[in-house]
């Protein structure tokens, strides 16, 4: 008698729950076809699971694949054949045959987890329990599929300015280390709210899911909804763990994640696909080096790039002029790693701009800025940044924007400093040092 499958099966295009947001087995609707976005643990992509991918995005899509911010991949443009393409995306492992399960798997890492040495503890162990109960438990399959975990084990290579649900990171204190947390903020400016010896940050998490479960209403879907109506202290003095709130902020202490990158043993090498979109080739490309040069895995970051782990030294320049002839970004300074880019008209119909075409335009006029300091939104929405950039160019029509200077003083955006501006106007603008962008 033939084994019963795990899970009964399921059409890929329908999902337990509604929702706009794309997962594997959900494929959303959009100008250019449909969109599956494969959830990554803490953003590890073996080399054999890219070349997966990339023949995914051949077979049964137009061929393009994006980077996202939460350090996940997307394939665009797919056509009818939704069963084909999850079922091919399965089979390399690339999700749980459980469309609930897949919908939570959203916990951010350091793309350099366990590997930075910088690092206090190795958050892999921790996060691999955080994800398996994620996936396993019914309830907290009720969580929404944007709600959000960072885990930050102390990295110097970390994303400090994406908000969460829920942030737990590293700590040390008399020989120990601690997990402090904060509710729906980020890194660099979230209140520390308490802090738990390392042993009990799975019991945290899981306290802190049921808490939320338990008072949110359906339509309190975030942390940030619920507290908005739920003080703070309220939610805290629901949670059966007694929690230290004399904890301490952690250090800003972010670093560049584009070209070559420590290890406590070895290097590591980030590389960015222009405007966070990789060609099949490119990732076959990237799995290859990977598999030659380095570990056989990628990283997927929040910054829309990827990073090859485990790099001999010897190794470092074959490594890089290869994925330089891909057409992958290696280092800080080309002027594409300053732009950042949702997909714009062609693809969302949301767009009213063609964002991707007017980066281009853009970054060939910028000699100035760090990379990911010009972000161009074709709609209020900001999909491609889950944050606030330095400078923010939002579109009111195809090739005009209104250009925004981030400033904590005002919400949103920030600061109108242009209005109505084509591309050409907005980088004369922008063409200057950080500090005469206010002049």
């Amino acid at each position: 008698m033939p084994d019963a499958p795990l899970t009964p099966p399921l059409p890929p295009e329908v999902s337990p729950r509604p929702s706009a947001c794309p997962g594997l087995w959900r494929i959303v609707a959009a100008r250019d076809g449909g969109i599956c976005r494969i959830k990554l643990p803490g953003g590890l992509l073996l080399a054999d699971q890219a070349d997966a991918v990339a023949d995914a995005a051949e077979r049964f899509a137009g061929g393009v694949i994006e980077a996202t911010n939460r350090a996940n991949l997307q394939i665009r443009g797919i056509g009818d054949n939704h069963r084909g393409l999850v079922e091919h995306l399965l089979a390399a492992g690339l999700g749980p045959r459980d469309a609930a399960g897949d919908d939570v798997r959203n916990l951010m890492l350091s793309p350099l987890a366990g590997l930075d040495p910088a690092m206090l503890f190795d958050t892999r162990p921790l996060a691999g329990q955080i994800l398996d109960m994620l996936e396993s438990t019914p309830r907290f399959h009720k969580l929404s599929a944007k709600f959000a975990v960072q885990l930050d084990g102390g990295e110097a290579l970390a994303m400090l300015e994406h908000a969460h649900d829920l942030w737990l990171s590293a700590m040390q204190r008399e020989g120990r280390i601690w997990l402090r947390f904060g509710l729906a903020s980020s890194l660099s400016n979230g209140l520390a709210l308490g802090a738990v010896p390392l042993e009990q940050g799975l019991a945290l998490v899981r306290a802190v899911l049921e808490r939320f479960l338990d008072l949110a209403t359906p339509e309190q879907s975030r942390m940030r909804q619920l507290l908005q109506v739920c003080p703070v202290e309220h939610f805290l003095e629901g949670l059966p763990l007694q929690i230290d709130t004399s904890s301490l902020q952690r250090p800003a202490t972010t670093s560049a994640w584009l070209g070559v990158l420590p290890q406590r043993q070895g290097v590591a090498l980030g590389v960015a696909p222009p405007l966070g979109r990789l060609t099949p080739a490119m990732l076959r490309g990237a799995a290859h080096v990977a598999r030659q040069w380095g570990d056989g895995s990628l990283r997927l970051t929040p910054w829309q790039s990827l990073v090859l782990t485990n790099l001999n030294p010897a190794h470092l320049e074959p490594a890089r002029e290869h994925l330089a002839a891909l057409g992958l970004l290696c280092h800080n300074e080309h002027p594409l790693a300053r732009v950042v880019a949702c997909t714009g008209a062609s693809g969302c119909a949301k767009g009213q701009a063609d964002t991707k075409a007017d980066a281009m335009t853009l970054a060939a006029l910028l000699h100035h800025g760090a990379p990911g300091s010009v972000h161009l939104s074709a709609c209020p929405r900001s999909c491609a940044m889950a944050h606030t950039a330095p400078a923010t160019l939002l579109a009111r029509a195809p090739g005009r924007y209104d250009l925004y200077l981030r400033d904590a003083r005002q919400p949103g955006f920030g600061r109108l400093r242009g209005a109505d501006l084509t591309p050409e106007e907005a980088g004369a603008m922008l063409d200057l040092p950080t500090e005469h962008l206010d002049d």
